[in-house]
């Protein structure tokens, strides 16, 4: 007799997913706060907001983000327990720019087919990168796609809630003229601009995920694969110890279109590439690439990460606490006023904002 229709026979294993659950359970422990209410596994997370009652106005920020193609090189690698640290970095840093601290995270993993192991891996890295990050994991979903995807893609995306009093909130509001740029080191290419990058590393003529090259000091895809640097914690121990008045978190658009989004419309900065040296992965896929200094610089955080503008007066302290918390910081210009007519380099990721120019060349 032929058998019935059944989810298994579409494609869907249950079981599989099951014990993807089992095996991600220590994993999320780590992920914790004390104000998250009940055990991973509910319909809904639940966290206890009653804390910040002290809060004379809060204000929720929230923020969804996904990892892009820097998974086909996960996936190519068969490496997946860093791609999850990239998503909560692209997700949770954006939410700390307003002055917010991260509460909780949720995500979401569309695959082909379930591979416990696999997605268990996976979660591992969104824990760490939690836990870097200083919020909780309060729950998740695993969605099998049998027939939309193959069995061994899958995606990952996520949503992250911080909290913030509407008297602390940062912002373009509190930048000044005199203000000094503060930038912090990336790890590398972080989590964008990897189409780019995997067209000219990867593609027909590029030298491969397995080539080692001397000028990274490991192979390509190691260094495709280098996590993103979480900032959260560093940002708000910056913020309680000297008068921070804005963060730009470096992602898609580069340098100049994400730092102008958090300036005021009749503010300019020129960054000053003399104060530091890219890694050497942006000048590889750069000289491979021919590609232009201006479309690099559009696409990549060019070696910074994220941008604290901050009081002229703090500069120094701001120096000597990030350099005590091991994130390399340094000074790489200062809020001008905006000359009229003047343009940047490129517009205000968003259309709103002042105008920010790279000048200069950097060390070699």
């Amino acid at each position: 007799m032929t058998p019935g229709a059944s989810y298994a026979a579409a494609g869907v294993d249950v079981e599989a997913g099951e014990r993807a659950v089992a095996l991600m359970r220590a994993s999320i422990a780590r992920a914790q706060r004390p104000e998250v209410v009940g055990d991973f596994g509910g319909f809904a997370g639940l966290f206890d907001i009653s804390a910040f009652s002290r809060f004379t106005r809060p204000l929720l920020a929230t923020s969804t983000d996904g990892v892009g193609t820097k998974i086909a090189v996960a996936r190519a690698l068969d490496v997946h327990d860093t791609i999850g640290i990239d998503l909560v970095a692209m997700v949770i840093d954006d939410i700390v720019v307003c002055g917010a601290e991260p509460l909780f995270m949720t995500d979401y993993i569309a695959v082909g087919s379930v591979v416990p192991e696999r997605i268990a891996a996976i979660v591992s890295g969104i824990a760490e990168g939690c836990h870097r990050a200083g919020c909780a994991l309060v729950g998740g979903e695993t969605a099998e796609h049998p027939g939309l995807m193959e069995p061994d893609e899958y995606d990952v995306a996520g949503a992250g809630t911080g909290i913030v009093d509407a008297d602390r909130l940062l912002g373009p509001d509190r930048v000044t003229v005199g203000d000094v740029v503060i930038a912090m080191g990336s790890s590398g290419l972080h989590s964008n601009g990897y189409s780019l990058a995997r067209m000219v590393l990867l593609g027909d003529g590029g030298p491969g995920l397995h080539a080692y090259r001397d000028e990274l000091g490991r192979t390509v895809g190691e260094e495709l694969l280098e996590p993103t640097r979480i900032y959260a914690r560093d940002c708000l121990a910056l913020v309680e110890a000297v008068d921070v008045h804005a963060f730009s978190h470096v992602t898609g658009g580069g340098l100049a279109a994400n730092l102008a989004r958090v300036l005021p419309a009749h503010a300019a900065v020129d960054l000053d590439r003399s104060t530091w040296a890219p890694a050497p992965v942006f000048g590889l896929i750069g000289e491979l690439g021919r590609v232009e200094r201006l479309d690099l610089e559009r696409t990549f955080n060019m070696g910074i990460g994220m941008i604290a503008v901050v009081s002229a007066v703090d500069a120094d302290r701001a120096l000597a606490l990030l350099a005590e918390r091991g994130v390399p910081a340094w000074v790489s210009g200062e809020v001008r006023e905006r000359r009229a007519g003047e343009t940047g380099d490129a517009e205000a990721k968003g259309g709103a904002g002042g105008a920010v120019r790279v000048v200069g060349e950097h060390p070699r």
